[in-house]
């Protein structure tokens, strides 16, 4: 036999190692093979080619393996059982680059699904490994191990903790200052994903600079590369005043308004779910973005958007309306009150209706004109509705409750309350008939309009209790008319007047 048909073999065997990987890699593609390829055992079968010796066969079976662990957290636990993490991490110290990208891949398609999968990535020792491939030359291997170190750190805080002890942050931070737009987004999504665990991590990330480089690209014309700008930018401000301030102070107002029009629903989301996080903590904060005209841009936002975009613009007027009356009033100036009005008789979410509610009784629940300008939008009927919804979330009946009472026990506005009476239940009516209570006795002008409303008529049905506060309301109120005005309307007062008629004597 000829060497030659000797180095034929070996040909043939290389040919076809190299045909196998590749046909994995492709079917790996493809949800319907995935369980064929697993009941055929093709983990054990791709282990050995990590090690093989010709490159090309070691990328295209790590590359299988990464698409085989994405599918789903039992082929992730087979990669982490076959002991395949420790030479994945061996290789990325040693391999080129396109197999670094290829183990990258893998590593983060395992961390993907479970921080006990996480866990394991951290403890074959593949942190280490990844933040070199920071310092690689290659973008796209930084961009694969940034990929992966995001996905680690994404699940709890102790994770994200190991990503930062091993010397990430500073060079997740020089990615976001690389030309390449994929890079930058990756890396802006795994500080993100640092930052969003606890404010000592937020903190490191600050400290590393992180704050100006995410601030001056606001602007950019990329919308993946903003939507992840601005969520690390919210997961920062959200822990702390201090946090929040230090996002303010790189000047990132009125700039960031602009984006609140943005196309892309991700952006425009991101943008208000940082607006939110800064005004939450306090009235100064809150007064600085109501200054840069912020209420006005997230009152129109509001407007603009649909279902879960609009919960942070929502959620960010309630916060701003809940520190002080003039923040407040500054809400219903920016014609606030009408959008979530609008959104409350819109949207069909419980959640978001419950925000929607919360809202408008921080709004509301700071003086009468305030309890007036929500009053006029008819926001009772509609906040009762909640309440009384039978298949409402006990989150929704509470925070419409809640928002009922608050805005009531300021509102002086009868027109608005008068429907209350005829719909509200007894625990809301006790509310409803003390405001009238308060009113009736010094405004003769709204006497005469209760009793030709059917209002006096309404308070006469209630029952309540001797002694309880509705019985003193309703006493207050029918104190406020002649004593047969109050007659007059008492249920069965016409049967008693037939009675009277049937019994009286005329004398002849």
């Amino acid at each position: 036999m000829s060497s030659r048909q000797v180095l034929q073999v070996f040909e043939q065997y290389q040919k076809s190692r190299t045909t196998f990987v590749q046909t994995v890699a492709e079917l790996a593609t493809r949800p319907q093979n995935i369980e064929t390829l697993q009941n055929a055992g093709v983990m054990s079968l791709l282990r050995p080619l990590l090690l093989d010796v010709v490159p090309t066969i070691q990328q295209t079976a790590a590359l299988a393996l990464g698409r085989l662990a994405n599918y789903n957290d039992d082929l992730a636990e087979a990669v982490v059982k076959g002991d395949i993490l420790p030479q994945l991490v061996y290789s990325l110290a040693e391999q080129n680059r396109f197999y670094k990208k290829a183990a990258a891949f893998v590593l983060r398609a395992v961390a993907k699904h479970s921080p006990q999968l996480s866990q394991s990535v951290v403890d074959s020792g593949a942190l280490d490994a990844l933040v070199i491939c920071l310092e690689e030359f290659d973008p796209g291997v930084k961009e694969a191990a940034a990929w992966a170190l995001g996905y680690v750190a994404r699940h709890n805080a102790e994770l994200a903790q190991s990503v930062v002890d091993a010397g990430a942050v500073p060079l997740l931070v020089l990615c976001i200052q690389e030309p390449e737009l994929s890079l930058k987004r990756i890396a802006a999504s795994a500080l993100s994903d640092i930052s969003k665990h606890t404010p000592e991590l937020a903190q490191t990330v600050v400290d590393s600079g992180a704050i100006a480089h995410l601030a001056q690209m606001i602007l950019n014309n990329d919308a993946k590369l903003k939507r992840q700008v601005f969520s690390a930018l919210s997961q920062i401000a959200k822990h702390s005043v201090d946090l929040a301030e230090m996002v303010v102070e790189a000047e990132i107002f009125p700039a960031v308004l602009t984006c609140l029009k943005d196309p892309d629903e991700y952006v425009k989301k991101n943008v208000a779910t940082l607006i939110r996080e800064i005004v939450k903590h306090t009235p100064e904060l809150a007064q600085l973005v109501v200054n840069a005209g912020g209420v006005a841009a997230v009152v129109d936002y509001i407007g603009d958007s649909r279902g879960n975009v609009r919960l942070p613009g929502i959620m960010m007027l309630g916060y701003v309306a809940a520190h002080t009356e003039n923040l407040a009033m500054a809400v219903i100036v920016s014609k606030g009150v009408v959008q979530l009005a609008i959104a409350l008789s819109e949207e069909p979410e419980d959640h978001i209706l419950s925000a929607t509610a919360w809202a408008l009784g921080q709004i509301g629940r700071h003086t009468p004109e305030h309890a007036r300008a929500v009053a006029v939008a008819n926001v009772f009927p509609r906040l009762l509705d909640c309440y009384l919804k039978a298949d409402a979330s006990e989150d929704l009946q509470t925070k419409a409750k809640k928002s009922l009472k608050n805005i009531l026990q300021k509102c002086v506005h009868l027109p608005a309350l008068e429907p209350l009476l005829h719909k509200a239940p007894a625990n809301i009516l006790q509310h409803v008939v003390g405001q009238f209570s308060k009113v009736l006795p010094h405004d003769s002008k709204a006497r005469r309009l209760f009793v030709t409303s059917g209002g006096l008529k309404k308070v006469q049905e209630i029952k309540s209790d001797p002694g309880s506060a509705l019985h003193e309301y309703i006493n207050t109120i029918n104190n406020c008319y002649p004593e047969e005005i109050v007659k007059y309307y008492s249920p069965g007062y016409s049967d008693e007047l037939l009675q009277r008629v049937e019994q009286y004597q005329p004398t002849m």
